[in-house]
C-alpha cells in the first residue's frame, strides 16, 4: 500500500511510503537534505514500523523540535491511526 505524507517543520516536502503488512519496503523522501534521507530510506526498508518508530522517535534537528528522522516517525504513527479507523 502506497502512503504520502507532507512533513511539517522540515526542509523535505513529501514522504511516500510502500508499506506491506506493517513492513515499509520502500521509503522516497522529496526534498530535504539526499544524502542523509537515501540513507534513512535503505536502512529503513524491510524494517517493521514499531522498531522504525522506536529508534528515530524525537531526533531533533538544528533546535526545531523535530527532524526528517521524526517526521518519519509521525508519518507512519499518522499511518497506523488511520488503518486503524
Amino acid at each position: 500500500m502506497k502512503y504520502s505524507y507532507q512533513p511539517k517543520g522540515v526542509c523535505s516536502r513529501e514522504m511516500i511510503f510502500e508499506i506491506e503488512n506493517g513492513i515499509v519496503v520502500n521509503l522516497q523522501v522529496i526534498g530535504g537534505c539526499q544524502g542523509n534521507l537515501q540513507g534513512i530510506s535503505k536502512l529503513v526498508k524491510g524494517m517493521h514500523i514499531e522498531e522504525i518508530i522506536g529508534k528515530l522517535k524525537g531526533i531533533d534537528c538544528k533546535g526545531r523540535g523535530t527532524s526528517c528522522p521524526d517526521q518519519i516517525v509521525q508519518a507512519l504513527e499518522q499511518f497506523k491511526k488511520e488503518m486503524k479507523e
